[in-house]
């Protein structure tokens, strides 16, 4: 398995997927809470899949205003 597969298949820490969309830590941790943002717990920690994110993001349940 080649360094890029490795990086791409590594679960994201908050911070980190925070600054794939351009988004706030305070942002990620509500959209987890109240838009139901895929997040997994590992132990204590949050941890996220950037295909998942990426896929809810273009499902449109990242929408902030309402329709």
């Amino acid at each position: 398995m080649g360094k890029n597969m490795i990086e791409q298949s590594r679960w994201l820490s908050v911070e980190e997927i925070a600054l794939h969309p351009g988004i706030k830590q305070d942002t990620a941790y509500k959209w987890v809470a109240k838009k139901h943002m895929p997040a997994h717990m590992l132990g204590h920690l949050l941890k996220f899949d950037k295909a998942e994110i990426d896929a809810w993001v273009k499902s449109g349940d990242a929408e902030t205003r309402k329709r």
